[in-house]
């Protein structure tokens, strides 16, 4: 039997409040942080869960080349600060 995965639908970016940073994609569900001097500050991921949507906040160790959680929060501009 065959089974047909669902697509992957890409969640719009999260506005920033925040003049300093801006967000570029990366995957439907990531986005690289991007301060006002081009530097990557981290990743925000968005994660839908039963709560509702919540925004984590990524490093990227390049020598393991895995993701490390900064944490969750409720608001892509919490999810920020915790990169600064």
């Amino acid at each position: 039997m065959n089974t047909i995965a669902a697509p992957v639908v890409p969640h719009a970016a999260p506005r920033l409040s925040s003049p300093h940073e801006h967000l570029v994609r990366a995957a439907a569900d990531l986005w690289r942080v991007v301060d006002r001097h081009d530097r990557v500050l981290g990743h925000l991921r968005v994660v839908d869960t039963p709560s509702g949507v919540r925004c984590r906040a990524e490093r990227y160790h390049r020598a393991t080349g895995r993701f490390i959680d900064v944490g969750a929060f409720w608001s892509p501009d919490d999810a920020v600060a915790a990169l600064r």
